[in-house]
């Protein structure tokens, strides 16, 4: 048994002074608060609860800032797609690997703990199946037990093009399945996880399944997460409304039984019926704000969304840049510049906006992935420590603490982070960072080559 001691952690949505966390078998064994650190305890001065990432695609990191050329008048989503398309028609499951366990060391360093893998890229180049049909499922395996970030891996469901079943392109034959395929798939996947990893099940989208096959997942996933993309674009809201007169997350509400599992990705654009629907259904709704800037997505209700109840977590999505507190600072950005005003994220009993911010992220990202929330007896020791010597926290006390982390610190605030009790992360960077980065370079520089 280990232990580290805080001068402050936040525990339940609170600060405490002067707390030990006693670490067995990568848990938390006890908490002790208002207590002197004893001798051979880890001193730090600030304790947080690690971050869920809700959704990333790890293998997109390796392609961060290629997209960025006009390459047309109409640049938008759907030819940045085009674009990634042809990026990962020359990936490996090596390569995948070495690209993810980059990104998910960058989140270990940026405060997340546990990431939510919404993994698409299953069959070879020519679209056919691996021999092991869940080789790529373990080259996420591999990046996540290099790295030591937990992992909720989200096998992806995609058979069409478009809604009504329309035909799929030639740029998604690495992600095709049949319902038969993708069981297959997801017994083989849990074969390559370990530990505390877990499993969920992610219907691509309402593009990518049908009603169906829609209900033939949930079936043959009757517990754990559900992840979904929804009503990320615009073109998508108009489609789904001509092939069944009703937007996306309306679907889904009227017809698939959503609740506290599901964790609807983006749903950016929702009307204000969608809004209190979604909030009162208990799922989550899981925001990649960085991402959906660089795409033009556009800006989710956020506002109207919190004041109905609603709880969300915060991803990396695309990877263009991996980074918490930039997630929650362009989440809050985003609304100011929306509505023409300040904190609005916060509320009467939360008015600082980065302490509301991050308690939603925690209890949210949490739910979202499976997985118990904080920093209490039972939970993975997943905990982040920041260096109050940092200038962003001069002068800092409890109350403006965190809005000092989210809004005005860059690199450097963050010294320690542990992943289910073993330090991943120390004065700021990665136990196996240079490893990690050479591998990285060596795979991107050969297939931009």
């Amino acid at each position: 048994m280990t232990s580290l001691w805080f001068e402050r952690a936040w525990l339940r949505n609170d600060w405490k002074k002067d707390v030990r966390l006693r670490i067995a078998d990568g848990r938390i064994a006890k908490v002790e608060v208002g207590v002197e650190a004893a001798e051979g305890d880890d001193r730090h001065r600030i304790g947080l609860p690690g971050l869920c990432n809700v959704h990333s695609h790890g293998f997109q990191r390796g392609m961060a800032g290629l997209s960025e050329r006009r390459s047309r008048p109409d640049d938008n989503f759907w030819s940045w797609r085009e674009i990634m398309y042809r990026f990962l028609d020359r990936l490996t499951p090596e390569d995948v690997a070495a690209i993810t366990a980059q990104a998910y060391a960058e989140m270990l360093e940026t405060g997340f703990t546990r990431v939510g893998e919404f993994h698409y890229l299953h069959h070879d180049p020519a679209g056919a199946a691996y021999a092991d049909p869940a080789e790529m499922a373990g080259a996420i395996a591999e990046a996540s037990a290099a790295t030591g970030i937990g992992l909720t891996l989200l096998p992806v469901f995609y058979a069409h093009g478009n809604f009504d079943a329309a035909p799929p392109s030639p740029g998604q034959r690495r992600f095709l399945n049949d319902i038969d395929g993708f069981a297959k798939l997801l017994g083989a996947s849990r074969s390559k996880l370990s530990g505390d990893a877990n499993m969920g099940v992610a219907p691509h989208s309402l593009r990518a399944v049908t009603p169906e096959e829609l209900s033939a997942l949930l079936t043959m996933s009757p517990t754990g997460p559900v992840h979904i993309h929804a009503a990320e674009q615009v073109k998508e809201v108009a489609d789904c409304v001509a092939w069944s007169g009703a937007r996306p997350v309306e679907w889904l509400l009227d017809n698939a039984g959503v609740d506290e599992r599901w964790c609807l990705i983006h749903s950016t654009h929702l009307d204000q019926a969608e809004v209190v629907r979604l909030a009162a259904s208990g799922a989550v709704a899981g925001l990649c704000p960085i991402t959906e800037g660089n795409l033009g997505d556009g800006i989710f209700p956020a506002v109207d969304y919190l004041a109905a109840g609603g709880r969300f977590g915060i991803g990396t999505d695309s990877n263009i840049l991996v980074d918490a507190a930039q997630e929650l600072r362009a989440l809050e950005y985003s609304q100011r510049l929306a509505h023409r005003a300040r904190a609005l994220l916060a509320r009467e009993d939360a008015p600082f906006v980065g302490t509301n911010l991050f308690g939603y992220a925690v209890q949210g990202g949490a739910q979202a992935l499976g997985v118990s929330a904080g920093l209490a007896v039972g939970d993975a020791a997943d905990i982040v420590s920041l260096d109050l010597d940092h200038p962003a926290f001069a002068g800092a006390d409890e109350a403006t603490l965190l809005d000092r982390w989210i809004f005005a610190a860059r690199t450097g605030a963050i010294d320690g982070v542990w992943r289910a009790g073993v330090k991943r992360v120390e004065k700021g960077r990665h136990i196996e960072a240079e490893p990690i980065a050479a591998a990285y370079r060596a795979c991107v520089a050969r297939l931009l080559a």
